[in-house]
């Protein structure tokens, strides 16, 4: 059995994740990248704050989807019709109002879907804020 490799670094990740999604350009930041996982850290700002002092669930969303796309195409390369065909979070305890940690696993990278989870931290806490699992389709093009 072969060992997994990337195939774009998370430098590389990003210089094309910023060509094509631009509204991510300095909200996001890659802490640890590895064969089918990734670390990463979001920037959470007033208009991610919800009555309460919470993050709001479309942040923490947001969050997850972002960091299995990271994950997703470490792996692949530059596809960028590899998409969200499935998802679903859970909001595990109230989150504080700081930046958001967030580890997503691929757990299975087949030649046409990708499927794994994401788990999501309030910076500076022990217990996880939401929990997500997601699946990818990934473009014939891309095969693994």
């Amino acid at each position: 059995m072969s060992e997994l490799q990337l195939k774009l670094n998370a430098e590389e990740v990003f210089s094309f994740l910023e060509s094509v999604f631009p509204a991510v350009r300095g909200r996001f930041s890659v802490r640890e990248l590895s064969p089918m996982r990734v670390i990463m850290r979001r920037e959470t700002g007033p208009n991610d704050i919800r009555p309460g002092g919470t993050v709001s669930g479309p942040a923490m969303f947001e969050m997850a989807d972002c960091a299995f796309y990271v994950a997703v195409l470490a792996m692949i390369g530059r596809q960028p019709l590899t998409v969200t065909s499935g998802a679903a979070i859970n909001f595990l305890n109230k989150p504080a109002p700081t930046a958001l940690i967030c580890e997503a696993r691929i757990l299975k990278l087949g030649r046409t879907l990708a499927t794994g989870d994401a788990l999501l931290w309030s910076e500076g806490q022990e217990k996880p804020v939401a929990h997500a699992t997601l699946t990818y389709a990934i473009p014939r093009s891309a095969a693994v």
